[in-house]
């Protein structure tokens, strides 16, 4: 079970590194800009700045979860799954705020929490019972 949950922590952080480069490398291109709703080269010039800061919080999010999956691999495993639950307990908690506050969104914010929400659950029993 814990190599399930360390598993789907590593899918959750490529998850936010992809979500990243979406938002702070390729703001203004037309996968971004469908994804996230931006219906003018205008507006997503706007937003750019707002979208480059939270990119680069999604990866840090994912660098967190994905060390720690990396330290559990080398035998330091109360580290590691410690980084593991805060970054994807993170990336969950982030996911609840977009789908408890905004309608629109609420297919992202499932889409978005999911693998986060499997990891913790999979990982906390996995440590748990090991």
């Amino acid at each position: 079970m814990l190599v399930a949950g360390l598993i789907l922590a590593a899918l959750a952080a490529a998850l936010h590194v992809y979500i990243f480069w979406m938002e702070s490398v390729s703001w203004e291109g037309p996968a971004a800009r469908k994804t996230f709703g931006i219906g003018s080269a205008e507006e997503a010039r706007v937003t750019k700045p707002l979208a480059f800061n939270q990119g680069f919080y999604n990866l840090f999010l994912a660098l967190m979860a994905a060390g720690g999956v990396i330290a559990v691999a080398a035998g330091a495993r109360t580290v590691g799954l410690t980084l593991v639950l805060a970054g994807v307990g993170s990336m969950l908690a982030a996911a609840l705020v977009l789908l408890l506050s905004s309608r629109q969104h609420r297919a992202a914010a499932l889409k978005q929490g999911t693998l986060p929400l499997l990891a913790v659950v999979l990982t906390a029993l996995g440590a748990a019972l090991t």
